[in-house]
């Protein structure tokens, strides 16, 4: 059976619109607003058969709370939370624990994508433990200028809906070599 590339995503300004999370007096997020197109473009990625995995920063109930609300939380088969792992973007272990929980092995991650917001957590650390990296260039909030070669993206796009194509192209290309 051929392997599959596999697909890691961030959630904040990647999934969600980081502006419109609603939190409790704890700190944890309630829910925030898709970004557009990202539901269905993460659906589609699962639904032609890529392991996918959740590398984000912050806490699990926030995760479990906005992915639950949209429908997403059981569609990641693991999921690499930095509450749980003890480190944060670009740290490698956020990528190599989404890595281990799909029962891949480091020399996996050439044929691992992931898609994130931010060049200096994403991108930096995607790139450090050889996937393929791409930025999500969508929010303003972040500054999208790489300041060095670690930071700069193998691919760049403006909106989830441009996802599901780059990640065929992406495989094709990894099955030519």
């Amino acid at each position: 059976m051929k392997k599959r590339l596999i697909v890691c995503i961030d959630c904040g300004d990647t999934i969600v619109d980081e502006s419109t999370q609603v939190f409790d007096g704890a700190g944890n997020v309630l829910r925030a607003e898709e970004i557009p197109g990202a539901v269905e473009a993460v659906l589609e990625i699962k639904r032609r058969g890529h392991p996918l995995a959740l590398v984000a920063d912050g806490r699990v109930v926030s995760f479990e709370n906005i992915l639950g609300r949209l429908g997403l939380w059981d569609v990641f088969d693991a999921r690499a939370i930095s509450e749980e792992v003890g480190a944060e973007k670009p740290d490698a272990r956020m990528f190599r624990t989404a890595l281990e929980r799909l029962h891949c092995t480091p020399s996996d991650a050439r044929r691992a994508v992931m898609i994130g917001n931010n060049v200096r957590r994403d991108v930096l650390g995607a790139n450090r433990v050889g996937m393929t990296s791409v930025l999500l260039d969508w929010s303003p909030r972040y500054d999208m200028t790489p300041s060095d070669a670690g930071q700069t993206p193998d691919h760049v796009v403006h909106s989830p809906r441009e996802w599901v194509g780059l990640i065929e192209r992406i495989e094709r290309a990894l099955a030519a070599d």
